[in-house]
């Protein structure tokens, strides 16, 4: 899942805890974290604590993995630039 705001990652947790058949209060205390905490983050509000928001992903066995937004050229992307450039570098 990518995930853009706090609306997107409030829904993740909330998923997961509801698959996990976890209460809010038993993540809380599996994140160490105060129920009212994680009430706020189900519902989108900005905490500002990103080590509570990683340790309430871990106890939900959640990994984040960061991607770089650079467009990166697919396979069928075709860049004449580098065409011409190779034709020009290659001896005839």
């Amino acid at each position: 899942m990518l995930i853009r705001t706090t609306r997107d990652l409030a829904h993740l947790i909330r998923d997961r805890r509801t698959r996990l058949a976890l209460t809010q209060a038993n993540l809380a205390e599996l994140a160490g974290v105060s129920r009212k905490w994680i009430v706020d983050l189900e519902a989108g509000r900005r905490t500002g604590d990103i080590s509570l928001i990683l340790r309430t992903l871990r106890a939900l066995d959640l990994d984040i993995e960061v991607r770089d937004r650079v467009k990166r050229a697919r396979s069928s992307d075709i860049d004449l630039d580098e065409i011409i450039d190779r034709s020009k570098r290659t001896p005839r």
